[in-house]
C-alpha cells in the first residue's frame, strides 16, 4: 500500500497543466513540439503543433523547425504561417463540461477536471533546401528570426544579391516582438517585367488608397533610379489627394515615426507633383475644394476625342443599338472628314448639327428618326454641358 501511495503535492502537480514545462536549450526558446495523429496527419503543406501553458502565439507568426536533408547535410529548416488556434480538451463534447459544471452553476468549479492544450495549424511557407517531406511530430517549433522570416518569405536572396531591387512594403511584427521589413522585388512592380499590387481591405475607410501611397514614396525613396520613374494618380478621393506635396498639420506620432525609421524611409511630401484638374463649365476647375496652389487644367475637344465617341456613352442604356449607330456614323464623318461634318469642329457645333437633322423631319442617313436623334442629342449635351467635366 505505501508503494501505491500518491500525496496531495503530487495529484496537484498530475492535475495542473500549468506545471508542463518545454525542455532548456541554448538558443531560441521553444514555444511548443509537432503533433501529427491519426486523424489530423502532417502533409507536405501545413503542419501542427502544440502549445505548452504560457505561450502566446497569434494568427500570421511566422514559426520555424527543423526537418530532414540529404545524407550528410545539416538539418533544412521549414517556415510556416500560422493559420488557426484551437483549444482542445479530453471533453467529449459540451454537454460534459455544461455536467461538469453541477448543470450550469457558474459560480462552483467543475467536478472533472480536463487535461487540454493549444494546438496551432501552420501552412508551410518554405523550406530553406526546398524539401517538402511532411513535418514529423514531435519536433521543437520556435519563432521564426528576422532572418528566418526573409527565408521564408522567399526575399533572403533578393536582399543579399540584388539589394537596390528590393522595395520595403510593410513591417512585420511577431508576438514575441521579432520583426523584419517584407519587401518586393522592383521588377515585378515596375518595368517590362511588372504585373499589379493586390492591396485588400475594408471599403470606405481609405486604408487601401493610404497603403498604396506609402508604397508609392517607398518605390520613389529606394529606387536607383527615381527620376525614371512616373507616377501617375487617378484621384477618387474628393481632395484627399490634392495635397500630396503640402507638410501634414500635425507631426506623426512617435509610434509611427519609429515604423518609419524600421523601414528605412523618411515621412515627407512628395516632390515635383503636378496637378491636372478637369475644366468646369464656367471654365475654373471642377474639383473639390480645397485646390491645389498650381494646377493645370485639361479638356477634351471634339477633334481629340472623335474617334472615341463611344465611351461617352459607355454607361448609357442602348438595348435597341439606336445610340451606338448615331455616334457610330459621326465617329466616322468626323475622322473621314466627309463633306456633311466639314463645319463640325466643336461640342456647339455638333448639338447644333444635330439639332439641324432632329428638325428637318427626315430620318438622318434613312436610318435614324428624328426621335432617335433627339435622344441622342440629350444624352451629349447632359455630357458636354449639363454635367460635363473635362470636356
Amino acid at each position: 500500500m505505501n508503494d501505491q501511495h500518491i500525496t496531495e503535492a503530487e495529484v496537484t502537480t498530475l492535475e495542473t497543466p500549468e506545471a508542463v514545462e518545454m525542455p532548456e536549450e541554448q538558443g531560441p526558446q521553444a514555444i511548443g513540439r509537432t503533433s501529427a495523429t491519426e486523424r489530423d496527419p502532417n502533409t507536405s503543406d501545413k503542419f501542427s503543433f502544440w502549445l505548452p501553458p504560457r505561450v502566446i502565439v497569434n494568427p500570421f507568426d511566422i514559426v520555424a523547425v527543423e526537418q530532414v536533408n540529404q545524407p550528410g547535410q545539416p538539418p533544412s529548416k521549414t517556415y510556416g504561417l500560422v493559420t488557426l488556434l484551437e483549444h482542445r480538451t479530453d471533453a467529449p463534447n459540451h454537454l460534459a463540461n455544461f455536467i461538469s459544471s453541477n448543470f450550469g452553476e457558474l459560480d462552483e468549479e467543475p467536478n472533472t477536471p480536463r487535461q487540454g492544450t493549444t494546438v496551432a495549424f501552420v501552412n508551410v511557407l518554405n523550406n530553406t533546401d526546398d524539401i517538402y517531406m511532411p513535418v514529423p511530430s514531435e519536433r521543437l517549433v520556435y519563432f521564426a528570426d528576422p532572418e528566418g522570416i526573409q527565408q521564408a518569405l522567399g526575399t533572403d536572396v533578393l536582399i543579399r544579391e540584388r539589394s537596390y531591387d528590393a522595395i520595403p512594403a510593410g513591417l512585420i511584427k511577431m508576438s514575441n516582438g521579432a520583426s523584419a521589413v517584407a519587401y518586393l522585388d522592383r521588377r515585378y512592380v515596375l518595368g517590362p517585367e511588372s504585373a499589379h499590387v493586390n492591396i485588400s481591405g475594408i471599403s470606405g475607410l481609405a486604408t487601401k488608397t493610404s497603403y498604396g501611397m506609402f508604397l508609392i514614396q517607398s518605390i520613389l525613396q529606394k529606387a536607383p533610379d527615381p527620376e525614371k520613374i512616373a507616377v501617375i494618380i487617378l484621384n477618387v478621393k474628393q481632395a484627399d489627394l490634392l495635397q500630396i506635396d503640402q507638410r501634414p498639420e500635425r507631426p506623426l506620432p512617435p509610434e509611427q515615426m519609429e515604423m518609419w525609421e524600421a523601414l528605412g524611409l523618411e515621412p515627407h511630401p512628395f516632390q515635383n507633383v503636378r496637378y491636372l484638374l478637369p475644366r468646369g463649365p464656367n471654365g475654373k476647375p471642377n474639383s473639390y475644394p480645397p485646390v491645389p496652389l498650381i494646377y493645370t487644367l485639361y479638356a477634351y475637344d471634339l477633334e481629340g476625342t472623335a474617334d472615341k465617341l463611344d465611351l461617352l456613352f459607355s454607361n448609357v442604356a442602348d438595348p435597341s443599338g439606336t445610340i451606338e449607330g448615331i455616334y457610330g456614323e459621326i465617329m466616322t464623318g468626323i475622322t473621314s472628314r466627309e463633306s456633311e461634318f466639314q463645319n463640325v469642329q466643336s461640342w456647339d457645333a455638333l448639338l447644333h448639327f444635330l439639332w439641324e437633322k432632329q428638325s428637318s423631319g427626315k430620318r438622318w442617313r434613312g436610318m435614324f428618326a428624328r426621335s432617335s436623334i433627339g435622344a441622342f442629342r440629350r444624352h451629349l449635351r447632359r455630357i458636354v454641358q449639363t454635367r460635363q467635366t473635362g470636356i
